[in-house]
């Protein structure tokens, strides 16, 4: 039996000599997100469970401290410079952390969760050999407005002017725009663009989209949106606008329907990697995650509030319909 499956079975309580103590500290890992703890629990869950899979427990044989920037991204390069301070062994952050990680350090190990792809927002060289310090997590999140677009136009056909809420500040707000204004023109659609970058200007942005007479709202992704999800989905609601959003929380919280990626999955995978670069693993060698399966989901209680009657073909494609 090896020696730590050995002190493992006893739950810690074997004495470890304190020269062998400091030779092996608890390695710590940085984990920064934009939102707020709330609204992350299922990434959170994910990434916990991603490092229990490499044989790390928060708690028991790594220390995770976590810091969450509650949609204000300036708050990134001061948990950048904690982490750095601390010794981390590895820095785990989404799109809005990454720039203030890079800046931080060229030699921790950093493993990234984004929405875009990172060879051409620069990040690495190649999927395949990321190279440097970086490795992680390729979701997809941010290129599919189009396709949301398309489903929140067969939710409710008769909306032939549709709003779209994008959040300025997020670099890839630009890009969704235009995937939104191409699926638009396809499908003889009129788009009403309205932006918000805080919290206050959310009611302006949803009554704007009812004064020009929009019969539906696509939110873009963001992880400030995501982080104000509650606010959204109670806005949406209120103005009876049927909507689609980027994650599943957005419709178990009660929004009408999503389609994206599962954010717990992309986390769990990040949680993976960070084990593996504790093991000893190089970021270099790590070739970034593509999550490549995307899930649909409606809710029918918030369909029948709207007045909705869901059609039973996108019943059908639907990956989960929450009653």
């Amino acid at each position: 039996m090896k020696r730590r499956e050995f002190l493992g079975l006893f739950g810690g309580a074997v004495a470890i000599p304190l020269a062998a103590r400091a030779q092996q500290p608890t390695p710590v890992v940085g984990f920064a997100m934009a939102g707020s703890a709330g609204p992350l629990r299922s990434a959170l869950a994910g990434f916990e469970d991603g490092l229990k899979e490499s044989g790390y427990a928060a708690g028991q044989n790594v220390t995770t401290e976590y810091r969450f920037a509650d949609g204000q991204f300036d708050r990134f390069p001061v948990f950048m410079s904690e982490f750095v301070e601390r010794k981390a062994s590895v820095i785990v952050t989404a799109q809005p952390g990454l720039s203030a990680a890079t800046k931080a350090t060229s030699t921790i190990p950093i493993v990234f969760s984004i929405g875009e792809d990172p060879v051409k927002l620069g990040i690495v060289p190649s999927l395949n050999r990321p190279g440097g310090n970086l490795t992680g997590v390729y979701q997809f999140a941010a290129g599919l407005e189009g396709k949301r677009l398309g489903l929140l136009h067969e939710m409710v056909p008769r909306a032939l002017t549709i709003g779209v809420l994008v959040h300025s500040n997020f670099g890839p707000s630009e890009m969704q725009l235009r995937d939104a204004q191409e699926a638009a023109a396809s499908l003889g659609v009129k788009l009403i663009v309205v932006r918000a970058n805080a919290e206050s200007e959310f009611d302006a942005a949803f009554s704007t989209v009812v004064q020009q007479k929009a019969g539906a709202i696509l939110i873009g992704a963001s992880p400030f949106f995501n982080s104000r999800r509650q606010q959204l989905i109670v806005l949406a609601a209120r103005h009876g606008l049927p909507a689609i959003y980027e994650w599943r929380d957005y419709v178990e919280a009660g929004g009408l329907m999503s389609y994206g990626t599962r954010l717990a999955e992309a986390y769990r995978q990040a949680g993976v990697y960070a084990g593996r670069i504790l093991k000893g693993d190089k970021p270099a060698d790590l070739p970034v995650v593509q999550v490549t399966k995307f899930e649909f989901v409606i809710n029918l209680s918030t369909a029948k509030a709207l007045g909705i009657e869901v059609p039973p073909l996108q019943s059908a494609r639907a990956d989960e319909v929450i009653e």
